[in-house]
Order: structure tokens, then sequence, then C-alpha cells
């Protein structure tokens, strides 16, 4: 049989909608939809497709409201005359920390699926907890500080999971569930993530947990992948069993559910391939190699790396590689994105970014060793507020001209990225590329810098629906990438990425000292700053 008349299917449960997308054996793209919660399931009564809690605190979402945009989303697909037959594999993430409480019983429930019935009709009293935490709550600063105390602090916690403490984290959830609902947390026979509570509906049965979601809660030991005993311990009882033992991100779980095959015309031999986390399922989308960085320039800047020998630190995240078991991938995020770079922009460029890129290229590489540092908002890396500018001599300036102001802060934001990522062990190596998307990405002269401040060149990429779409490859590559054929490999005849810039002539001795200087006077603000 012909593989290229295959099917491979990528599901993305994300905050704010479901989708799908299909790719055949030449990587090709041959059909997408989604179901929008808010507009689509308005019986659930979600605002960008969660709840927001009186204490501002607490988000969640419904579970049977996820379940429900299935049963929509396959019917639509169902109506289009979608050749489910043709499938071979399914794959897909979730958005990541949120997490599912499957009552007692219900893996026999899970068995047995009517096909006779929707799936959200099946399933509607089989949850513990009705609406799920999800990536946005931020309620369970008490139990963070429980786990860091009781683990020996922050960076021995990061050193073990991956990450410090982090109040969307999932077992940080668990626990406060612990603390505050123990018969809701004794009624419990499994708790999924996001991703595996999806793979659960398409397997007919509890879906394990794959390593590179499993990476973002606080429990996982990432460089042995199995659940930390002392993570375990501290969180809440009885906590391995409700999670069960986790699974390599390319593991084949098993075939679908005879609920699919009987339904909608499944092939009982498609596969179920591990589901996972969106920002893994990202990484897979962009499709990055060993050595790669990719740059999200949105309202906030998100870094992705792919790293060999990660250090965790306190700062970002180190996780599980989604598409190679011996690499890991990283995720720092900076608040202070495109608004700071909008407001400057708005201030000394009449709001265009014409001016601002003209501002930008009248001025040399390094600034003339002018450095800025542009917090509007308190950031994440580093936790600092403020503008901070400083003149070669390294003293602190109340004002820059405007043209060092523009280079200063597009210096400063790209120096940040680079450094923070070599304090979790990324290296340049021969052969990275910088790999740019969001809005910023559309100004070459800003990706100019960028280039330059790694002495990269900066490819541009479009990633929209990026998990969903890695999701498909990574189906594709659960059941045809044999041991000797990797993920890159596999993908080889995908659309390549464009290139955009390389380095000016120079750069690196440039930007080598100010890598430099720029780590010093940062760690000089967070010494300085009131408690």
């Amino acid at each position: 049989m012909d593989s290229r008349a295959d099917y491979y299917l990528g599901f993305d449960f994300s905050t704010q909608q479901l989708k799908v997308i299909a790719i055949d054996g030449n990587l090709t793209v041959i059909y997408q939809n989604a179901v929008h919660f808010d507009s689509e399931l308005q019986e659930f009564k979600t605002h960008g497709g969660v709840h927001i809690h009186d204490d501002k605190l607490t988000v969640t979402s419904p579970v049977l409201m996820w379940v429900k945009a299935l049963d929509v989303l396959l019917k639509k697909m169902s109506d289009s005359e979608f050749d489910f037959s043709r499938v071979r594999a399914i794959s897909g993430s979730g958005q990541q920390h949120g997490s599912v409480y499957w009552k007692k019983g219900t893996k026999e429930t899970l068995n047995h699926l009517d096909p006779q019935q929707d799936l959200h009709v099946i399933l509607q009293d089989c949850f513990t907890v009705e609406d799920s935490p999800v990536w946005m709550d931020s309620s369970t600063a008490k139990e963070c500080q429980n786990l860091e105390t009781a683990l020996g602090g922050g960076h021995f916690l990061a050193n073990v999971t991956g990450s410090r403490a982090y109040e969307r984290f999932t077992g940080n959830q668990i626990a406060k569930m612990w603390h505050l609902k123990q018969r809701k947390y004794d009624l419990t026979e499994r708790i999924s993530l996001i991703s595996s509570f999806a793979a659960s509906l398409f397997l007919g049965d509890y879906a394990a947990i794959d390593y590179s979601d499993g990476s973002g809660m606080n429990l996982m030991a990432i460089f042995t992948k199995n659940w930390s005993k002392s993570c375990l311990r501290n969180t809440a009882p009885r906590l391995a069993r409700k999670l069960g033992d986790p699974v390599p991100s390319t593991a084949v779980l098993g075939e679908i559910s005879p609920y699919y095959t009987e339904r909608y015309g499944f092939s009982k031999n498609c596969k179920v391939v591990a589901f996972t986390g969106d920002n893994p399922a990202s990484l897979a989308g962009m499709r990055l190699c060993e050595g790669d960085i990719a740059v999200s320039l949105g309202t906030s800047d998100t870094v992705f790396l792919w790293i060999k020998q990660p250090i965790p630190t306190v700062e970002g995240h180190v996780f599980c590689n989604p598409v190679d078991l011996d690499a890991y991938m990283a995720l720092i995020c900076f608040k202070n994105g495109s608004f700071t770079r909008e407001r400057i922009r708005n201030e000394l460029a009449e709001g265009s970014w014409e001016n601002f890129s003209s501002a930008l290229k009248s001025t040399p590489m390094g600034n003339n060793g002018n450095l800025g540092m542009y917090f509007d908002v308190m950031e994440i890396t580093p936790p600092a507020v403020g503008v901070y500018r400083f003149n070669a001599e390294g003293q602190q300036v109340d004002v820059f001209e405007r043209e060092v102001e523009i280079r200063a802060l597009i210096e400063g934001q790209f120096l940040a990225k680079r450094v923070h990522a070599e304090k979790l062990n990324y290296k340049i190596i021969p052969g990275t590329r910088v790999l740019a998307t969001g809005g910023a990405s559309s100004n070459k002269d800003i990706l100019q810098v960028l280039s330059d401040v790694f002495n990269s060149p900066v490819y541009t990429i479009d990633v929209t629906d990026s998990a969903c779409l890695g999701c498909a490859y990574r189906a594709l590559h659960g059941v045809v990438g044999e041991e000797s054929v990797s993920f890159v490999e596999l993908l080889r005849t995908a659309p390549d990425p464009q290139l955009a810039v390389t380095p000016t002539p120079g750069a690196q001795e440039v930007y080598t000292p100010l890598l430099h200087r720029f780590t010093e006077l940062e760690a000089e603000i967070l010494k300085n700053k009131p408690n």
C-alpha cells in the first residue's frame, strides 16, 4: 500500500478552541478545522475559553466542554466527508499545565464506549472536578512555597524537575486539591494532563502522561524521566498510582478505541501516538533541530531552545524534548515584548515603524557601548521592573538620544535572550539557525539586530497552528519513523523557513564583550532592587 495515501491527524486542545490538521504522507496539509469554545459551545459560558473566578487568581475550564468540542469537531469532519478510514495515526496536544480528574470507575466506562451516544453524554458524570485548573491559574502560591521549602529551595527543585515551583504547574494544583478537597481527591481514580486526557478519549483507556508534558508539572525528575519520589511525597498521598507511569513522547500508546471505528469509520489499525503539551508540540511544528533557537516576538517574547545538556535555573523551564529522547527543550518567557517596542515607537518615532527602522539603521552595532534594559511591567526573566540606561563607561544615565534609545531597546531585548539562553547551557554551534515568528518578525531591521546578537542567520517561519501541525508530524513519526529515522530526517521535505537576514561581518567581535557587560549590569540591578 502506498503510505502517501495515508492520513495523519494532529489535534490541539488549546485555551480557546479545539483544532485539527490532517497531513498526507508527503507532509501536505489536506484538511483543517476547528471548534471555538466561546461561540460554538455557548452553554459553558466561557470567556476566552475559561472561567475567571471571583478571586481573580483561580482560572478553570469545563472538562465537558473539551469533550463536547471533540464531538462537534468529528461531526464537522464527517459532514465534510473526511475519509477517516485513511487515517493511519493520530496524536495531539493540550494547553500545558491543565489537569483533569477522573472519577473512580471511569476506566471501565472508557473501555466500553457506546458508539450510539455522544462522548459528552457518556462521560458527563465521570469527573470529580468539573472545572479543571488551567495554565492561567495563579492560586497556589502557598503550595509552591511549601514544595520549594520541602525540597531545599527553588534551585534544587529546578535541578530535579527543570523548573522552580510555578503556580500553574500541575503538582501544585494537585496539592491544593488535596488540601482543600480531600474527598474529591480520594474519589479520583486517575489524574491526567489535558494532553493525556485527550489521548484517553481516543484510546478508550487512561493514556499515559508523556515525558515532555510531564516535565512541566514540578513532579518529574527530568534526567531520569521518572516521578520524583520527594516531589510526590510533598504533594499528595498515593499520587504515583493516580498518575501512572510516564512514557516517551514518541510512544505508540495503542490502537484507537472501537468507538471511533464504529461511529466514524476509522480503521481499527489506526494508532494513537502519545499526546504532549502545546509548547513541545510547537517545537515539533517549527521543526527545530539541535542548536536552533526559535524567537516569538509577540505581546510577550518567548524563546524556544533545543538543548542537549541543559543546566536548569530558577528562570525559564527545561522540558524533555518531544521528538528526541536524548535531548531537551527550554522555554523562556519575557513579558516586555511588543508593548514596550510599540511604546518606544510611539514616543520616539511618531508611531511609525519606518521611522523606527531608520533610527535603528542610523546607529552602529553595539550602540557605541550604550546599553539599556526596558521593563515597563514586572519582568519574569529577570524579575525586575523599570528602565535602566548605561553609557559606555557603565554609568547609569536618565536619558539617551532618540536613535541611541531605539537601538538600546532592541539590542537590550536580544542580549537578554542570549544571556538567559546561555545560562541554561544553550550553545550556538555551526549550523545554528534563529527562527523568528510573531508580529515584529516582519521588520527586517529588527531581525538584523537579532541575527547580529546571536551571530547566526535568521529565518522567518509561519507558525500558525504550529502545535496542531507538530502533532500531525508526530503522528507520522510515531508509526513511520523507525529507530534509524529521526524526526528531523523524516521531515526534510517539509517547507523550509525563509532566510531573512545574515549576521553583519564583525558582529561577534562587537557583541561578545557586550554580553559580558550586560550580564554584570543585570546582576547589579537585581542586587540593588528593593525587596
